[in-house]
């Protein structure tokens, strides 16, 4: 990647006229881990990951574990114990020395997140990844939630498809958070995160989907990367049941006339699952910048 940003990104920055900013924020991207990132990595029970699987769908995952299951292991080195829970769609992708991989810890007790994005190797205890891009993001658009119970039981993967069913559109249509893995092939992978209040997403029907780009870093490194390649991952969190929905598939963005931006994403697979060993949270108290977000 030449610079900071691929092409795919700088060329939704300059249409939206952000390249200012966009390369003052672009300042704060680097390779190493510092000390105060290693300290809130230590801390999480949750890390996003997304990777393309075997067949080359993209797809966010959930992994779950105490604190200390995801740890920097070097300036520019993050350990994970464990992995994808069974039946998930990332299990063989997370096995794999050389998966590109883009990952996200977000903590809902805090409103902080950490990204780190870099090329997977694996280890005896679960998979490692060289970081190549780390950053951390304002708390913009997180709901703030409190950790209430570890459930050690669960059915696993409930549900496989290709369409949503009608549980599954009141799923979406509820939700206030989710998190979308994109790629740019060669430029890697990143896994970011999307919230508003309950029905920012919008379900036109049981293949279609569809939400508002609220006014964010200006990095656009999402939507740069669905320039370049419109495979896209998204995850579901029920945070109050623990349970997940996982779905593949093809997005692209719509640029209004008024600067406004809409992405629209076509399922092609989806997977629903409870699985063991699930943390469940409080309800939200809602982002105070939700109240002027802006499309």
């Amino acid at each position: 990647m030449g610079g900071v940003y691929h092409w795919g990104s700088l060329a939704v920055q300059e249409r939206v006229g952000v390249r200012g900013p966009a390369e003052h924020v672009g300042r704060s991207i680097g390779t190493g881990i510092r000390d105060v990132a290693a300290a809130f990595l230590g801390l999480q029970p949750h890390l996003v990951v997304g990777a393309a699987d075997d067949a080359g769908r993209m797809w966010a995952s959930l992994l779950t574990g105490p604190p200390g299951f995801v740890r920097a292991t070097g300036a520019h080195r993050v350990a994970v114990t464990g992995g994808p829970p069974a039946g998930d769609p990332l299990a063989g992708a997370l096995a794999t020395a050389g998966t590109r991989v883009g990952t996200i810890a977000l903590d809902p007790r805090t409103r902080r997140r950490m990204r780190l994005n870099g090329t997977l190797t694996a280890t005896t205890r679960g998979f490692a990844v060289e970081a190549e891009q780390v950053f951390a993001n304002c708390p913009k658009y997180l709901q703030q939630r409190q950790p209430l119970e570890l459930v050690e039981d669960g059915a696993g993967v409930v549900h496989r498809g290709d369409a949503l069913t009608p549980g599954q559109v009141r799923t979406v249509g509820d939700a206030d958070t989710f998190f979308v893995a994109t790629t740019a092939e060669a430029d890697g992978v990143d896994a970011s995160h999307r919230g508003g209040l309950p029905g920012f997403v919008e379900v036109l029907s049981p293949v279609e989907l569809a939400w508002p780009d609220y006014a964010g870093n200006a990095m656009f490194l999402t939507l740069g990367n669905l320039m370049t390649d419109p495979r896209a991952g998204l995850l579901f969190p029920d945070w109050e049941s623990g349970a997940v929905l996982q779905l593949s598939g093809r997005a692209r963005t719509e640029f209004a006339p008024d600067g406004g931006r809409r992405t629209r994403f076509r399922v092609e697979s989806v997977v629903e699952a409870v699985h063991p060993g699930r943390l469940l949270w409080s309800t939200p108290e809602y982002s105070p910048h939700l109240g002027s977000t802006t499309r």
